[in-house]
């Protein structure tokens, strides 16, 4: 899931690291934790603690050491991470304060609630604040509903899309939650001028339907039957396809099948 990118006045090669790239495998971490890859748990679990261990001095250290470091708890979890990098959010240089934000949603902590949120709110760089609504999906529970919501209907597009997803998991907390965070995502799916944001809106509404009460839940399906009909977007029309299918509703199941039946699907 990509979207485009603001101007900004130092370039990403100027900083030595390419934040697109630190963004996409940080976005497969999503798929699952490496560690389920590994033959041997308790000879990958004793390199994982040494790698931390190493991780925490490089924090330490200067810029170098502390971009090494930030790779480190992007990948791994550990309970000593965040008194480092929590700091690191104000940090001058935006691919500091990018990785710190990935690295935070990796390691997630109640006291990076705050500085998060203001990031998201007043950063002036893209890839920081995307870097921020792609995190917040690991503080569920924190008061993130709203600033998300505003996001997604305020920011750049990068920012949108991950906003759509997030909200997927602050609205999976309660019926209240889910239906504030559907109707945003219904309107996004309907009106955002970006594919990528529309289908990641489509994408997280499959995700609450579970959590929705009925009335919603008809709403939900209505409009993702009208995106895979009539979207402009392929991209788009096949996620809400997906979506729908993924509900494994035997109801929706069966119009869709009445849809291929028309010859209207293929």
């Amino acid at each position: 899931m990509t979207g485009p990118f603001p101007e900004f006045s130092q370039s990403p090669a100027d900083l030595a690291l390419d934040p697109e790239l630190l963004a996409r495998e940080l976005a497969e971490e999503l798929l699952g934790d490496p560690l389920d890859e590994l033959d041997d748990p308790a000879i990958a679990l004793a390199d994982v603690a040494a790698e931390c261990d190493l991780g925490l001095e490089l924090l330490r250290g200067g810029h170098e050491e502390r971009m090494q470091g930030l790779r480190i708890f992007c990948e791994h979890r550990d309970p000593r991470a965040p008194a480092l990098l929590v700091p690191l959010l104000e940090a001058s240089c935006p691919i500091l304060r990018m990785s710190a934000v990935y690295a935070l949603g990796r390691n997630p902590d109640l006291q990076a609630v705050t500085p998060l949120l203001a990031l998201l709110q007043n950063d002036s760089n893209g890839y920081v604040r995307k870097a921020v609504a792609w995190s917040l999906s690991s503080y569920p529970d924190a008061p993130v509903m709203n600033p998300l919501i505003r996001a997604l209907q305020t920011d750049i597009a990068a920012v949108r899309l991950w906003a759509a997803s997030s909200l997927a998991d602050a609205g999976s907390t309660g019926l209240a939650k889910a239906d504030q965070a559907a109707g945003q995502l219904l309107q996004a799916l309907r009106i955002d001028s970006e594919a990528a944001v529309r289908s990641n809106s489509a994408w997280s509404l499959g995700r609450l339907y579970g959590d929705l009460v009925e009335p919603r839940q008809l709403e939900v399906v209505e409009s993702l039957l009208g995106a895979m009909l009539h979207d402009a977007d392929l991209a788009v029309r096949d996620e809400a396809r997906l979506a729908l299918e993924q509900l494994e509703d035997p109801l929706v199941l069966e119009r869709l099948q009445t849809l291929v039946n028309e010859g209207l699907l293929s």
